[in-house]
């Protein structure tokens, strides 16, 4: 029974790489302001804010890449529904991080968070 509850307790992990999503910013949210913001969670070495193309016009979301995968962790666990620009960001993983595929096998589907615990990928 032992086994079966470390078992269970290794599906309940999900696995996070380096790159997190960040959704509900403020319009007037720069690609710095969101650098400055996460660097509370460890080095950042990547943000942007993805805007529409034919305006430029930000869409209310951006991706921050750590230098590590723990980095990572730490914004999800750490910032999410923090005030940046005056509104709570949503901090999640980034379901499009290569390390995240390519990490033990990952079939491209990635449960919610939920009350599961966090940690971060095995890197080759």
């Amino acid at each position: 029974q032992q086994q079966q509850q470390q078992q269970q307790q290794h599906n309940d992990v999900v696995r996070v790489g380096r790159r997190v999503y960040v959704g509900n910013l403020a319009w007037s949210t720069s690609w710095q302001d969101l650098k400055d913001f996460f660097r509370r969670a460890g080095n950042v070495v990547y943000a942007s804010v993805m805007t529409e193309e034919d305006t430029g016009r930000s869409k209310g979301c951006g991706i921050v890449e750590f230098e590590t995968s723990e980095e990572a962790v730490k914004a999800i666990e750490t910032m999410h529904d923090a005030e940046l620009d005056g509104r709570k960001v949503t901090v999640r993983e980034d379901r499009e991080d290569r390390d995240l595929k390519t990490s033990s096998g990952a079939s491209g589907r990635y449960p919610s968070r939920g009350n599961k615990r966090v940690r971060s990928a095995h890197r080759p």
